[in-house]
């Protein structure tokens, strides 16, 4: 994992929206303490840390876990791979696109591995797309199976899933965020 991008993401959101670690931790629910150890680079993050502070500011996943760059940098930019201990190996496809309100992910399962996620913030939707195995969706209660060549539409704003077949699973993971414009905390 690339761990270097989150601290530098981390503080950057913060700093922009002027908030203290106090004010961030009652806007995330993660504590004072876990934020400045993630800050400082002595704590890696897991995945539903990272969606808690994503919730919290009201900012995509991606903004935590991309490369930071300067501006009007784009093209050609090389995307790479976040191993989260002990859970999903996420790479940036595309990164959120304001205008699109969209993040792209491409999601890495092992055999038989499982993941469940909590609720992301209202409105937003996510699209499953499998690329190799096979896999199970959770959505509004029920684990839907899905194989190589199909994909799925479901709410993300409820707790839902990912869990591969015995072979794993390689899947595009696409999020649709409601309110586009106001992508910041208030």
């Amino acid at each position: 994992m690339r761990e270097e991008n989150i601290p530098i993401n981390l503080k950057e959101i913060r700093a922009s929206a002027a908030v203290s670690l106090s004010r961030a931790a009652e806007l995330t629910g993660v504590s004072k303490a876990m934020l400045g150890q993630i800050e400082r680079g002595e704590s890696s993050p897991t995945i539903a840390t990272l969606w808690k502070i994503a919730k919290g500011f009201r900012i995509p996943l991606s903004a935590l876990i991309e490369t930071p760059r300067p501006s009007g940098t784009e093209e050609g930019r090389v995307f790479r791979t976040v191993q989260f201990p002990g859970s999903i190996a996420v790479k940036i496809v595309f990164p959120f696109d304001p205008e699109m309100g969209a993040e792209t992910f491409h999601i890495r399962l092992t055999p038989g591995q499982q993941h469940e996620s909590q609720a992301h913030e209202e409105g937003m939707t996510e699209e499953v797309f499998v690329l190799e195995g096979t896999m199970e969706v959770l959505s509004q209660g029920e684990w839907r199976a899905l194989e190589a060549g199909e994909g799925m539409r479901f709410r993300a704003d409820q707790p839902h899933g990912y869990r591969a077949g015995p072979e794993g699973a390689m899947f595009l993971n696409m999020h649709h965020y409601r309110r586009a414009s106001s992508r910041t905390i208030d």
